[in-house]
């Protein structure tokens, strides 16, 4: 396994990306330092062929992530200038995670409070253990989630379900979870790594131009229509007509067996 720093792990194997939270005696509290390296990673992972999904997950089967962690804010958010530079760098990390260019998992188990929850907002799937946590304890602590912080959460679970978890902070287990839209699936704990082994599998097996089409069309849905890059979307879907790997899709169904898609 490559270690990028102490705080964050990174590895491959067939076809999947890991990154992994790793601070699991502060149950993967996120530091300034992993916001900061996480832009570097999804760039990483972007650019690697080899890599056909990307799964987040937290070290240990205690925690997702925490939060962010709070001991630094002292030293990195005491001030409007330090707050501001730290804010800046949380978000060039969740805007990475937003364009990186494979579909990007979240495999959660343990607690997944504040920060964590945003990390896990702004993967495509989140796919939960039946002990998971969630909670955004902001009017706990006094702080305000930012425009960036609460639009993608209204996006993927509406107005009503938003202003419950920011009003109240309360901890919703995954059953809650699930009906507010939080999450797409929640299994056994002693099951989750098992199924998103063949979870990812699955994925990593189709045709990576069209999941990447995909991808860019639905994240262009999600703009507000005068932002919308329509064109983009038009040529990605021409380029998947045109490509080897719809030859050896059709090839596949008609001499039925699995196709072998290349990325071309």
């Amino acid at each position: 396994m490559t270690v990028l720093t102490d705080k964050i792990k990174i590895n491959k194997s067939n076809g999947v990306g890991w990154i992994t939270l790793n601070q699991p005696q502060k149950k993967n509290a996120i530091s300034f330092e992993m916001w900061e390296a996480i832009p570097h990673i999804a760039q990483r992972f972007s650019d690697d062929d080899d890599i056909r999904v990307v799964v987040v997950k937290g070290e240990g089967d205690q925690a997702f992530s925490s939060g962010a962690d709070i001991s630094q804010f002292e030293n990195k958010r005491s001030s409007k200038s330090t707050t501001d530079e730290y804010n800046l760098t949380v978000k060039a990390a969740v805007a990475a995670l937003d364009q990186l260019a494979k579909p990007l998992i979240a495999m959660i188990q343990g607690y997944c409070i504040g920060g964590g929850t945003s990390v896990a907002v702004h993967c495509d799937i989140r796919i939960a253990a039946d002990n998971a946590v969630f909670a955004i304890p902001a009017a706990k602590l006094g702080l305000a989630y930012r425009w960036e912080d609460i639009y993608p959460l209204v996006q993927l679970i509406g107005p009503s379900f938003t202003r419950e978890l920011l009003y109240t902070g309360n901890r919703f287990n995954a059953t809650e979870a699930m009906q507010m839209g939080l999450i797409n699936r929640v299994v056994p704990t002693a099951e989750l790594e098992s199924y998103v082994a063949e979870y990812t599998a699955g994925i990593s097996a189709n045709a990576p131009l069209t999941i990447h089409c995909a991808n860019r069309t639905v994240a262009e849905a999600l703009k507000d229509p005068e932002q919308r890059d329509l064109a983009e979307v038009e040529i990605l879907a021409a380029r998947c007509f045109d490509s080897k790997d719809y030859q050896e899709g059709r090839q596949a169904f008609s001499e039925k067996r699995k196709p072998r898609f290349k990325g071309h």
